[in-house]
């Protein structure tokens, strides 16, 4: 902006939009002091760079609308994780396949892992078979995002929501 750029020679674009041509940086300021404007680097990666005679508070001003907008326009997706043990009883697998339900109902990815401890990890087999079931119990609302791996001493699968969030 103004004294700080450092071309020698700039392209320059009036306040309406009229190319003025490419032009010395002291012309450029010059012409902005006389419109009581400032002269903003719009493309410094062009050869000459390309500067904007225009109000800088409104310019920031609508970067910061546009920045704005986008954002509202991302969807970010969440991703929570149920941990299960190979000896989860039946009440607790259940209790965390409700919950497990309502995340993906929420819009959420949900990780299920199943942590071994110690020499539980002799039965691996009975960990995939919780998985296994997890994921059955919840094929309705979720499908398989990432199958059944096995990393370390847990076991885990992602499921995703079948139909996207509700908006209110």
């Amino acid at each position: 902006m103004n004294r700080e750029i450092r071309a020698q020679e700039v392209r320059v674009i009036d306040f309406d939009g009229e190319q003025l041509g490419v032009i010395s940086l002291k012309a450029a300021l010059e012409k902005a002091n006389e419109r009581e404007m400032d002269l903003v680097e719009i493309a410094p990666q062009a050869k000459p760079p390309v500067c904007k005679i225009i109000d800088y508070g409104k310019f920031a001003y609508e970067i910061q609308k546009k920045e704005k907008v986008q954002k509202k326009k991302q969807h970010i997706t969440i991703v929570k994780e149920i941990r299960l043990h190979p000896n989860t009883d039946t009440h607790d697998f259940e209790f965390k396949a409700r919950h497990a339900e309502k995340f993906l109902e929420e819009g959420n990815k949900v990780k299920v892992a199943v942590i071994f401890k110690g020499r539980e990890l002799a039965y691996k087999n009975i960990g995939e078979d919780l998985l296994k079931k997890f994921v059955e119990k919840l094929e309705e609302v979720a499908k398989v995002e990432q199958s059944i791996r096995f990393e370390g001493r847990t076991m885990h699968a992602i499921l995703a929501p079948l139909k996207p969030k509700k908006k209110n």
